[in-house]
């Protein structure tokens, strides 16, 4: 019996335990191959290495395992226990996935005591299908090739499970786990070495029935679930692959057998769901049977079965699946029409351990390259065909296809002799002639596969070599994007079979191509798999062929962590790469060629800056080789390389200046002359061509600006230049123009254009002859303040702002005045909030820029004169709340004016301190503090961290902060740097502390009103938790309470009556402290002014149509009912009033709610009476109309006592801000 077990350890497409160990984890490709060499990776260092990713050293839930499987015949009758011990079970072996070797151990234990279990002969239904549900855990956690040895195989065994099996109903899917584990059981237990028929004893029952054979019915069963729908189909396949090799059940029933699936496979086709399903089981069975089946057995029916896979044409199906089926049993013919043997021809290494390659001292030369022993023998016709299908298999357009194809190339070539072995690989050589990228990856895949077996001889790496360097950049442009990352990812696993499989010397004069292609990729691929596909391919080749210069050094700055984010590759780790000599051509030209003009703008504005990171490590270079490239390419025809190229331009120039400041040369020493004059005349070209027109115009308007910046900043010599008024007339066109290019790219182009004009303005405009052009720029952006295109508003404001001091100077009352009328007819006109935002900013920017002198000229300086508009702006600012279809657009006016006043009043405190008024910078701080307990998020964390800003900023400090002892005490140094603003359950407990500070508490509340009354729930959560604590610390103090409540609670009321915004999540935070006693202790007074000041306000509400409003106020209505007094009355008027209201939800609100309130209060209703009210409440289709309600509410108002009252004059109905 224990011969047989070899049979088991080898299953499967893998082709065995080599194939397992060392491969399986390269099967590169569109989807599958995002984890190949990244997977590998993590998980081979070497002969013996522990994996990165191992962070279990064993298995460590041995007693919970033990309990669920325990308690198992306690809870299979409950179905919510059964599935939490499912669920709890499943999700601790799950933690195994990654290492699933750690169960090994423990297999046998477990398997043994489920399958005590379900052996059991009263196990229930329920207990025998939970059982094998248990055992398909561990079997897909395991895999089923290890946990199939795990299963008794006993002769005993045999009828037991089978009549399990037979018992089973194939379309139940509740319990296909258990017929998966009953066949990959059964077939285990076709390993017993008996012949079957011995099992059988005497076929005739003693009622004279015949019973069929075992041989017949497990041959019967095999075939039922070949075509099943679940997981069943690939352990039936299994059961065939062991059963029909038993040397009984070859005699007499294998010829059969194949009869009969070939005419399954001839009779469906793949147009129909059950058709398929037939068809994957058959070619599966089929492609197992010849796995594991002895060539002697199966070579006389191989032809039969490859003749009717060419006449069903399968490589032509849509089904993927079938495809690689179809390729993977083609493979395994080839296997069987050739004898199994090593190539004695083949390549082999000595040592494969990476130790004895860095002891290179204890090195032998171990290579060996032989044809001894090499057999002549005919090789049959058939296997042409095999290799033609193998090799079409290769250009599927299916990664799982052209894998499977890849391994059956390796295989079948590993068998042949050397001559035609040699043939294949001139084949697969012929794959990288076709422009295709499926092609080209199924190439890849199959080189790696040759060259790790050893079957791609060392005097074919000249012409493989520099296919693999073109595969490492292989970039197929598709429309907007390209594909091809497959292909690169592919071609780095060749590249790491390689290193595994060749000797130093065979590779040492293809080390510099290798090496400097795969750092390339490693650096700057677009695709995170590829750039760790290379980095893993890179570290084996330092470890296995310790050549490649500076190869230690490098793998530790590339390792797997560093080449995930890919700004870092390009603008870091590039550099470090780079200052090798060996690598700094190599990485600059690459950029240079295959990124400058790539499909992927962010990877061409990357390509600039790494370009410009790089030129100090080849200065010389760059200036008399790569610029000139690049200024070819920046007026040339193509778009996307014309842009990545002005780019590279405008960043290599200005790193050639910065580094001839440490030099003492200008940039015309360093570049050529013609260089010069080249980037003076792209403008020009550009403009003469019209590219500054449409889709490309938002490409090359920006990349301009970017040009213009770095020569303004290199001092680049055009003073005086024809050129400097078609550059400023570019930056004057594209502000005008903002509002004809795409929404996304706006905000960049926008970006461009003040960096431009700030370095040109700068450079160019500061002499003093330039006065007049000075006068006109400004007077030109304070007259497009008033353009009717919103972006060009915003532009004019932000380039107001980003022009240098020397512009702003004598013309700061003209500035700031124009900004602030801009400003205030936005906020009249109601529009606009973008352009009163950039405004704002603009203000601040034009503040810092001019300077504060207290006494200084207004035109000039930031002075007492005019610190009190520019404060005034600011303030008013932050109190903007407009809205539109977009939501709160008002907060990006708040946010830029928060920051604005942060700025202006840490610069004023600098500078003079004594300009700064006590009202400005109280009103100031209430508002921030107003803004910290507000409820959205963002902007509640942006208040609160400028709050603490401006109380701790120390030099000095900031003056007239009201209550500024108290506030250090609530925001420590400590808070301040651990506060988290942006939680609520976090920032609220310190809010609702300002609540006792005088200064602080309207501000403060009127911020935590719209927090409380608000939507969002962890918010009104944490908020109104907050206030209620404050509230009940103020209990015991009436003076204080009613301070709160009546100059602070119904202040806020009472001026925002008719403001939506606050009165609707007032009225729901009012309820909220009602229900929760916060006035309690006002009820001991009868008609206390709270009360009835709350009840005038509720009128003015009740009258609103806002049915969100009234609903509130309804609420509020019936918090107040707990007052006494004459105010009582008068609320169940109101009351009385709206249940009768014309608006359907508003009367069976106020219905329910009355009832709610008379079983809450009960000392509302005489109790003789308070069960007919209830009744009339309760019993009363408020969904009638009002004119027949309103007799049940006379009967209601009678019954409560409420007076007559002669109906209030109509009122103008509130409209909602």
């Amino acid at each position: 019996m224990d011969s047989l077990k070899p049979q088991v350890a080898c299953s499967g497409d893998e082709g065995g335990k080599i194939m397992l160990s060392e491969m399986e984890i390269g099967c590169g490709g569109d989807e599958a191959s995002k984890g190949e060499l990244t997977e590998m990776e993590m998980g081979d260092s070497g002969d013996g290495g522990e994996p990165k990713t191992c962070v279990l050293e064993g298995f460590g839930e041995r007693d919970l395992i033990e309990a669920l499987i325990a308690s198992l015949p306690d809870i299979h009758g409950d179905q919510t226990n059964r599935e939490s011990a499912t669920e709890k079970f499943q999700e601790t072996l799950s933690q195994y996935q990654d290492q699933p070797h750690l169960l090994d151990p423990h297999l046998e234990w477990m398997v043994n005591m489920l399958l005590k279990l379900v052996r059991s002969e009263n196990c229930p239904s329920s207990l025998f299908h939970l059982g094998f549900k248990f055992l398909y855990i561990i079997c897909k956690v395991r895999v089923y090739k290890i946990f199939i040895r795990r299963l008794p195989h006993e002769v005993a065994d045999i009828e037991p499970v089978l009549d399990s099996l037979s018992k089973q109903d194939p379309t139940d899917t509740e319990t296909w786990s258990t017929r998966y584990i009953l066949l990959l059981w059964l077939s285990m237990t076709c390993l017993t070495p008996f012949d079957l028929s011995r099992l059988d004893g005497n076929l005739k029952s003693e009622d004279g029935q015949g019973r069929e054979a075992i041989m017949d019915r497990i041959l019967a069963i095999a075939k039922s679930y070949l075509g099943v729908s679940d997981g069943c189909r690939l352990a039936a396949s299994v059961l065939v692959s062991k059963f029909m090799t038993r040397p009984d059940v070859l005699k007499r029933c294998l010829g059969d057998f194949l009869d009969w699936i070939l005419a399954t496979i001839s009779q469906n086709n793949d147009q129909s769901l059950d058709s398929i399903r037939v068809l994957d089981g058959a070619l599966q069975s089929l492609a197992m049977l010849f796995q594991h089946g002895k060539r002697e057995d199966l070579l006389q029916h191989a032809s039969g079965v490859l003749r009717c896979l060419e006449e069903k044409r399968l490589s032509e199906s849509s089904q993927a699946t079938l495809r690689k089926l179809n390729v993977k049993l083609i493979q395994r013919l080839g296997l069987t029409y050739l004898k199994p043997r090593l190539a004695p021809w083949r390549y082999q290494r000595g040592s494969r351990s990476i130790a004895s390659t860095l002891l290179t001292s204890q090195a032998t030369d171990s290579l060996k390259e032989t044809t001894q022993g090499e057999e002549d023998y005919d090789i049959p016709e058939e296997l042409e065909t095999v290799i033609e299908h193998l090799l079409m298999g290769l250009k599927d357009k299916e990664t799982i296809v052209r894998w499977s194809a890849a391994k059956g190339v390796g295989r079948v070539t590993g068998r042949l002799p050397k001559e035609l072995a040699d043939e294949v690989v001139a084949s697969v050589l012929d794959c990288f002639s076709f422009q295709e990228t499926d092609t080209w990856h199924g190439g890849c895949l199959a080189l790696a596969e040759l060259g790790r077996r050893g079957l791609l001889l060392p005097s074919r790496l000249t012409d493989v070599v520099p296919l693999i360097i073109k595969a490492l950049t292989y970039d197929e442009k598709r429309g907007a994007c390209s594909i091809g990352s497959n292909v690169r990812d592919a071609a780095c696993y060749v590249c790491w079979a390689f290193a595994r499989a060749y000797d130093p010397k065979e590779l040492k004069p293809f080390v510099s191509q290798i090496s400097s292609s795969l750092l390339v990729t490693t650096v700057f691929d677009r695709d995170v798999s590829c750039r760790k596909a290379a980095s893993a391919a890179f570290q084996e080749n330092v470890g296995r062929q310790g050549t490649f210069p500076h190869g230690i050094d490098i793998a530790t700055a590339a390792d797997y962590h560093a080449v995930g984010i890919r700004n870092h590759c390009y603008l870091n780790t590039s550099v470090y790469i780079a200052s090798f000599p060996a690598y700094t051509k190599a990485m600059i030209d690459h950029l240079v060629v295959k990124k400058v003009n790539h499909w992927d703008g962010a990877i061409r504005e990357l390509t600039s800056k790494a370009l410009h990171n790089l030129t100090p490590q080849a200065p010389d270079y760059m200036a008399t080789s790569v610029l000139p490239q690049l200024l070819n390419m920046a007026v040339a025809s193509d778009l996307q390389g014309r842009h990545g190229a002005i780019l590279a331009c405008a960043e290599v120039t200005h790193a050639l200046y910065k580094l001839g400041l440490s030099t003492g040369r200008t940039l015309v020493d360093i570049i050529p002359s013609e260089c010069v004059v080249a980037l003076k005349g792209i403008h020009q070209k550009l403009q003469d061509r019209n590219q500054y027109r449409g889709f490309g115009g938002e490409l090359m308007k920006p990349a301009m600006c970017r040009l213009i910046e770095k020569l303004s900043l290199s001092k680049m010599p055009f003073k005086s230049d024809p050129v400097i008024t078609g550059w400023q007339g570019l930056i004057d066109d594209t502000i005008k123009t903002l509002h004809l290019v795409s929404s996304g790219v706006k905000d960049g182009i926008l970006a461009a254009v003040l960096c431009a004009l700030s370095a040109l303005c700068e450079e160019y405009y500061q002499a003093q002859a330039d006065s007049e052009k000075q006068s006109v720029l400004i007077a030109q952006y304070i007259e497009e303040l008033q353009s009717p295109q919103l972006l060009t508003r915003c532009g004019s404001a932000l380039a107001l702002g980003c022009l240098p001091t020397f512009m702003i100077h004598s013309k700061l009352t003209q500035i700031l005045d124009s900004l602030g009328q801009m400003h205030a007819v936005c906020l009249r006109e109601g529009r606009f909030p973008e352009a009163r935002r950039d405004a704002v900013r603009a203000l601040a920017q034009v503040c810092m820029k001019a300077g504060v002198c207290a006494d200084g000229p207004p035109a000039s300086f930031l002075c007492s004169e005019n610190i009190a508009d520019v404060y005034s702006i600011l303030l008013d600012s932050m109190d903007d709340y407009t809205t539109d279809s977009r939501g709160d657009v008002g907060a990006w006016v708040r946010e830029a004016a928060m920051t604005s006043l942060k700025d202006v009043t840490i610069l004023v405190t600098r500078t003079a301190p004594e300009i700064l008024l006590p009202d400005q910078v109280t009103l100031m701080m209430c508002r921030l503090a107003q803004q910290s307990a507000e409820k959205i998020d963002h902007y509640r964390a942006h208040a609160g961290t400028i709050f603490t800003q401006l109380l701790h900023y120390a030099d000095p400090t900031v003056p007239h902060i009201p209550h500024r002892e108290e506030l250090l005490s609530i925001f420590p140094q400590e808070v301040k740097a651990s506060l988290n603003w942006k939680a609520p359950s976090q920032a609220f407990p310190y809010v609702t502390k300002l609540l006792g500070l005088p200064k602080y508490q309207y501000q403060t509340l009127l911020g935590l009103t719209v927090s409380v009354g608000g939507m969002t729930q962890s918010t009104v959560a944490a908020s109104s938790q907050s206030l209620f604590d404050y509230l009940r610390g103020i209990q015991h103090d009436r003076a204080v309470l009613e301070h709160f409540a009546m100059d602070a609670l119904i202040k806020i009321l009472r001026e925002n009556v008719r403001n939506t915004r606050i009165s609707l999540p007032f009225l729901k935070m009012l309820n909220q402290l009602l229900s929760n006693g916060c006035f309690d202790i006002f009820t001991s007074e009868e008609n206390h002014p709270f009360c009835v000041e709350l009840l005038s306000l509720c009128e003015v509400v009740r009258r609103s149509k806002d049915v969100s409003k009234l609903r509130a106020c309804i609420a509020v209505y019936c918090g107040l009912i707990q007052f006494p007094g004459e105010v009582r009355k008068e609320i169940l008027y109101q009351l009385l009033m709206l249940i009768c209201h014309s608006f359907l939800v508003i009367r069976t609100t106020t219905a329910s709610l009355m009832y709610e309130m008379l079983l809450t209060y009960d000392d509302v209703v005489d109790p003789e009476v308070l069960d007919d009210v209830m009744n009339l409440l309760s019993d009363t289709n408020w969904e009638s109309e009002p004119d027949i309600l309103r007799p049940t509410r006379n009967q209601l108002r009678d019954l409560l006592g409420v007076p007559m009252k002669r109906p209030l004059a109509q009122k103008p109905t509130e409209h909602s801000k």
